[in-house]
């Protein structure tokens, strides 16, 4: 047979295992579960969790019509006038937070302390009453509450959310995927053929990109529809960030699986590679919180870069050339685990 022939053979190998792992995806409900369904959940959760809300107006009391008026001028207070017997009773059924008692020279504040309601009660109530009998402030403060679309948390966490959506379902996927070929002996009959290591490879990280389409556009295109989350850089860029995420993460996948042989051994390796990044690379909450000492590992996560890159894309608007330092991060994650795979991977 000529070598044409034999590479025309080659290449239709490769195509038919990248369709091959398309199909056996599809055939999986727990996998398109955590793929597609469960970030869009997360998001939903936190989105309620962290909404936008207007500031908690509390409850209080007062003995007196002019206390009433004073505590009234302050927004975040909702006064009653009552005696301090029927005050009493409110403070001991909930319906208030708060009463503040006349004195002849003073006025008492009764309250429950370990309240934490209470207390800040407590602070808004003498603040008003002290403006109303002419306290002046030292130095005049005003709010800047911040409400704009990309400043809330729920911009914030997206981000996150979309590349531990993209680093689980590539390692899960393909380390699962190559397991459990291998403990059903399928890859002993690969071995015999002339296919080439590199290609059975190459078909999971192939099939990868053909689901990555579908799992991004569903997760962002909800983020977008229902909590308005911005895209403020290029839509194709941050196509090459998604892709390039993808790739690094299905490499380190590959290496995962590149040697176990039962699925209990290829599921703790893959939690032993991700719990790290879950916890170390600002998913929920900025990466600078942790100590300087461990920065420079903390950056290195490829978790770390991919969340940057995404950030700095959707909220920041910055271009490719701009994320050069996440984006080298990921390429040598997606390089240096696929030659190293391709190098120790075992058939059997």
């Amino acid at each position: 047979m000529s070598k044409s022939a034999w590479s025309r053979i080659g290449w239709a190998s490769l195509v038919q295992l990248t369709a091959t792992r398309f199909r056996l995806f599809l055939r999986e409900p727990e996998a398109i579960f955590w793929i597609f369904v469960f970030p869009i959940l997360l998001a939903v959760g936190l989105g309620i969790a962290f909404r936008n809300r207007p500031a908690d107006v509390l409850q209080v009391g007062a003995t007196t019509a002019q206390l009433t008026q004073a505590l009234a001028a302050d927004k975040g207070l909702t006064a009653s006038t009552m005696d301090e017997s029927a005050g009493t009773r409110a403070l001991a059924t909930g319906n208030i937070l708060l009463l503040a008692i006349q004195k002849p020279d003073s006025v008492a504040y009764k309250y429950d302390d370990t309240n934490p309601d209470a207390r800040t009660a407590r602070l808004l109530v003498d603040r008003a009453i002290q403006t109303a009998a002419g306290r002046r402030e030292a130095v005049h403060a005003e709010n800047d509450l911040v409400h704009e679309t990309g400043a809330r948390y729920i911009d914030f966490v997206v981000p996150g959310l979309l590349g531990m959506n993209l680093m689980g379902s590539a390692i899960w996927g393909l380390g699962f995927s190559i397991v459990e070929a291998r403990q059903k002996k399928l890859l002993k009959r690969l071995v015999a053929s002339p296919m080439p290591r590199w290609q059975y490879l190459a078909s999971f990280l192939l099939s990868r990109l053909m689901m990555l389409i579908v799992e991004v556009a569903a997760f962002l295109g909800f983020a977008r529809l229902v909590f308005g989350v911005p895209f403020r850089g290029s839509l194709w860029q941050l196509a090459v960030l998604c892709v390039l995420t993808s790739l690094s993460f299905s490499a380190l996948g590959l290496l995962v699986a590149s040697r176990a042989k039962t699925m209990e051994a290829a599921s703790g390796l893959m939690n032993l590679v991700m719990l790290p990044m879950w916890i170390l690379s600002g998913v929920f909450f900025s990466a600078s919180r942790f100590p300087a000492v461990i920065q420079p590992i903390v950056h290195a996560l490829p978790l770390t870069a991919a969340i940057d890159a995404l950030r700095g894309n959707m909220l920041q608007g910055l271009s490719l050339l701009q994320l050069g330092a996440p984006m080298g991060i990921l390429l040598a994650w997606l390089v240096v685990p696929f030659a190293v795979a391709l190098w120790i991977f075992r058939w059997r």
